[in-house]
Formats: C-alpha cells, sequence, structure tokens
C-alpha cells in the first residue's frame, strides 16, 4: 500500500466526511430529516463528478501522447497550484461549521431541496476535484497509483469522521488539519519539480545544470532496486511524499525550495494572525 496515496486519501476523505457531517448534524437538530436525501445526492453526483475529471485528464493525457512531457508538466504544476490554493482556502476558513449551517439554513428556509442538493454538491465536488488532482499528480510523478492505499485511507478517515461525531474519539482538528495540511505542501513542492524535470525534458525549460547531484544507487545484482533508489521501497514512499529525487536538475532544486519556502513562510504568516485574531 503506498503511503502518499493513504495520506491524500485519508485527509481529503475526512475533509468530505466532516462537511457531510456539518450538514447532516444540523438538519438533525433543525428537525428536517425531509432534507437528508438531498444532501446524499448532491454529495452522490458530486463524487460521481470528481471520477469524471479524473476520466477527462486520463483521456486528455492519452490525446496529447506526442506532447506527453510537455502535458504532464504543465498538469503537475497546475495541480499543485490548485491545491495550494485549496489548502489555504481551507484554512482560512475559521468558522466553517457555522458557514455551513448557515448556508443550510438559508436553502432550507426557502424550503429548497434542490438547493440543498446544490450547497452539498459544491462543498463535496472542491474537495473531490482537490483529491483528483494530487492523485494526478502522484500518478504521473511515480508512475503508478495505488488503489488499495486511496480504499483503504478513505475506509480510515470515513470511520474516524464517524468516531469523532459519535464523540467516541475526540480529535484536535486545528492540529489535525495543520500537520497534514504541510504534509500536503510537502506533496505539492514535489509535483512542482516534477513539473519542471517534465518541462526539462520537453525542452520548454532550461536545466540549468543536467544534475545538481546525482547519488542513485547502483542496481544489485540480482536487478532489483536498492531501498533508496528512485523506484526502491523507501525511495518510492519517499518520492511519493517529498518528490524525493537522487538526480535532479539545477532548475528541479530551485523550483522544489522556492515554492515549499513560499509556501511554508506563507502558511506561518495565515496561522499567526488567525491566532492573534
Amino acid at each position: 500500500m503506498a503511503v502518499a496515496e493513504f495520506i491524500v486519501s485519508f485527509r481529503e476523505f475526512f475533509e468530505i466526511s466532516l462537511l457531510i457531517g456539518i450538514m447532516l448534524a444540523y438538519l438533525r437538530k433543525a428537525d428536517k430529516p425531509q432534507y437528508v436525501p438531498s444532501v446524499w445526492t448532491g454529495a452522490a453526483v458530486a463524487a460521481a463528478a470528481s471520477v469524471a475529471v479524473a476520466l477527462l485528464l486520463n483521456a486528455l493525457r492519452m490525446d496529447f501522447d506526442s506532447y506527453e512531457m510537455l502535458f504532464e508538466g504543465a498538469t503537475l504544476i497546475l495541480a499543485a497550484v490548485l491545491v495550494t490554493w485549496f489548502i489555504f482556502w481551507m484554512f482560512g476558513q475559521k468558522h466553517i461549521a457555522r458557514q455551513i449551517e448557515t448556508g443550510m439554513r438559508h436553502e432550507v428556509e426557502l424550503g429548497a431541496k434542490a438547493g440543498v442538493a446544490v450547497f452539498s454538491f459544491i462543498a463535496v465536488f472542491r474537495e473531490g476535484v482537490e483529491t483528483v488532482l494530487f492523485l494526478e499528480g502522484i500518478n504521473i510523478e511515480t508512475g503508478k497509483l495505488s488503489l488499495l492505499g486511496v480504499l483503504v485511507g478513505a475506509l480510515a478517515a470515513i470511520a474516524l469522521a464517524y468516531l469523532v461525531f459519535r464523540h467516541v474519539v475526540r480529535l484536535d482538528l486545528k492540529s489535525f488539519f495543520n500537520a497534514t495540511s504541510v504534509i500536503l505542501i510537502l506533496l505539492a513542492a514535489g509535483l512542482v519539480s516534477q513539473g519542471v524535470h517534465e518541462l526539462n525534458e520537453a525542452g520548454v525549460m532550461p536545466t540549468i545544470v543536467e544534475h545538481a547531484w546525482d547519488f542513485t544507487p547502483s542496481l544489485h545484482s540480482d536487478g532489483t532496486y536498492p531501498a533508496l533508489h528512485p523506484q526502491g521501497e523507501a525511495g518510492s514512499i519517499l518520492r511519493g511524499l517529498t518528490g524525493y529525487d537522487t538526480a535532479p536538475s539545477l532548475m528541479q532544486v530551485i523550483a522544489y525550495w522556492a515554492y515549499l519556502m513560499l509556501v511554508l513562510a506563507m502558511y506561518r504568516r495565515i496561522e499567526t494572525a488567525h491566532g492573534r485574531g
């Protein structure tokens, strides 16, 4: 089971579960059970739409086969940018539960079951697209995608969210999202680095220096990969989580650290501002 896929799936499905849980909790508190099916309908359509986005991205990759490296490089960098925006958007929602309840109250007061479904769709689809972008990036970056990691992460997230709402487990949500956001930022930095690599290979971005360093270990005598080889057991995990590369171009190194330092500085600044607020 791939660790990167598990972490992404766990974090994103936990967010989705919380959003749906908040909507259902409001309807239960307001004694409006007739709107519950609308919440699930919106969530189901959002899930289907997210799968459609994933299929579309894969179809586009096939259509752009002759420009594969250019397309993959652009996709990786775009995914990193959009995912980073999603992370900061979520982090900025200090009162997300109150905002969801306000939106739900508005639709319920109008008697709009369709409005509740649309509200649910938008909330879930945003997280679904973020999940698809991250997983597509991991797929391009590592050349494979562990569906088992995605499935286990999703099931674990749903189970944890259920236990939280049932008050069986107490979880500091702020600490949880802070920790997982940092991990996702590291993942996004890896997407940026790999995206630059693809653009280097496509010849549309200079490498500056082809290999800033190269400590790629040689294969074992039996042809298997050493643990720290990018295709090895530990190396593949590190690559998926942090963009680990044993022979990056200088442009990759610059892009990776420029992105990481900028985003972490912004993240820290927002966190400090919220702490004072």
